[in-house]
């Protein structure tokens, strides 16, 4: 019979995170991962402040900072007449997190899986897709899974942790049921080709507005990840115009990329998101958490959800290593999780939706989005707000610390020379 302490289904930052979070901490812990390698497009690229905190707390800053990455050090947004207004300048935060990385997320997940790899504790099951869960009465003790190869197989755990993603399979099976709010946008990403004499920054952000579009451009290596943002009614209308007015479009959006849009050789290259934005209203069962996207979905708006969903790891690390060391996790332990986890949840996704309103409402109605004018006026004038602002993008509300049983040894002040 396979069986370990805790068994963690999805092998994104919420899971990885957790995953070693709980070795070091000599938990016998298994994460399940369906795909066969973590190289696959279109996810966020975001690293805030309070996560590089938390890998230099683990003692990794350096091996961190080695990797491709470039810095966001401010968050502007075009309001037209008014230009590209800065909401957030990190240069006000005192160094060294005073920057929000830039990475592709295979990059951080590799490094995460290569960091846990090193706890004799720690299993990652790649190829392995969760199917469903077991129970023992009326508590959750484990996943079945299927391997890509076709075969079946349970795994028994004293815990089972979902971050399976905001379409998440456990928290379906468990019966656990989101409040759903309304999002007026869904995504359509692509790829164009990023020519030789356009290389420089690993990675970046670039928005473009126009009336009653939207579109995003993340820098890679080789070509730019772009997101095009319509209305969620709209997706009929997209498909039906075809491959050559999407062309046009893109190409209005971002003349200068206008001279590679036939990269796009049908709608088949696109990659919809159903954007979603729900939240459990309870985060477990006895003998099951869910974490990250699967207790709470969010809009890709400030490419916070990775920052959250790392968050949420390491208080549930804290939580629950003594009690999975103990042998015995109890409905109070998760509840307490969700109970740290839950306000910083609520604030986020109360922004979320507010951008929503002022900003992607208005834009798909004709109107000029953006935020109203005595904003304005505060975030240019008032000293307070230019510095608060910059310290909740890059550190969030309720930042976590790596609890100490995670911590390791690395020379002072090394992390502040890269």
């Amino acid at each position: 019979m396979e069986q370990t302490g805790c068994a963690v289904v999805g092998g994104g930052p919420a899971g990885m995170m957790l995953g070693l979070l709980l070795a070091r901490a000599g938990v016998e812990v298994t994460v399940l991962e369906k795909h066969g390698d973590f190289l696959r497009d279109f996810r966020g690229d975001t690293v805030h402040a309070s996560t590089i905190r938390l890998i230099d707390e683990l003692g990794l800053g350096d091996a961190f900072r080695r990797l491709p990455q470039s810095r966001l050090n401010s968050v502007a947004f075009p309001i037209p007449g008014a230009g590209m207004v800065t909401i957030g300048d990190f240069a006000s935060l005192k160094p060294p997190y005073n920057y929000i990385a830039m990475m592709p997320q295979w990059d951080f997940l590799n490094f995460l899986a290569t960091e846990a790899a090193r706890e004799p504790s720690f299993t990652l099951l790649m190829e392995h897709e969760a199917t469903s869960l077991m129970f023992d009465g009326g508590r959750v003790a484990g996943v079945r899974y299927r391997t890509r190869a076709g075969t079946e197989g349970e795994l028994h755990a004293d815990l089972v942790v979902a971050t399976d993603g905001r379409h998440s399979v456990l928290r379906r099976a468990a019966d656990l049921q989101p409040k759903e709010y309304p999002v007026p946008f869904d995504t359509w990403w692509f790829k164009l080709p990023r020519h030789a004499s356009e290389k420089g920054a690993v990675a970046g952000i670039v928005p473009a507005f126009r009336d009653r579009e939207a579109m995003i451009a993340l820098f890679r290596d080789d070509y730019y990840q772009m997101g095009y943002l319509a209305p969620k009614e709209d997706s009929a209308r997209i498909r039906s115009e075809g491959v050559d007015r999407f062309r046009e479009r893109v190409a209005a959006l971002r003349p200068d990329l206008a001279d590679r849009v036939d990269a796009i050789r049908s709608l088949d290259d696109l990659h919809w998101l159903d954007v979603r934005l729900d939240r459990l209203r309870r985060w477990y069962v006895d003998g099951l958490l869910c974490i990250g996207d699967a207790a709470h979905a969010m809009s890709p708006v400030g490419g916070v959800g990775i920052n959250l969903a790392i968050q949420d790891a390491v208080a549930a690390a804290d939580r629950l290593a003594p009690a999975l060391l103990g042998g015995r996790v109890t409905a109070e332990d998760l509840a307490a999780v969700q109970w740290r986890r839950r306000m910083p949840t609520v604030i986020v996704q109360t922004v979320q939706r507010i951008m929503h309103r002022v900003v992607f409402v208005p834009l798909f109605a004709g109107r000029t989005p953006g935020p109203p004018p005595a904003l304005l006026f505060v975030l240019r004038h008032v000293p307070r707000m230019r510095g608060l602002l910059p310290r909740l993008i890059a550190f969030g509300p309720r930042p976590e610390h790596a609890p100490g049983f995670a911590r390791r040894h690395q020379p002072r002040g090394t992390h502040g020379n890269h």
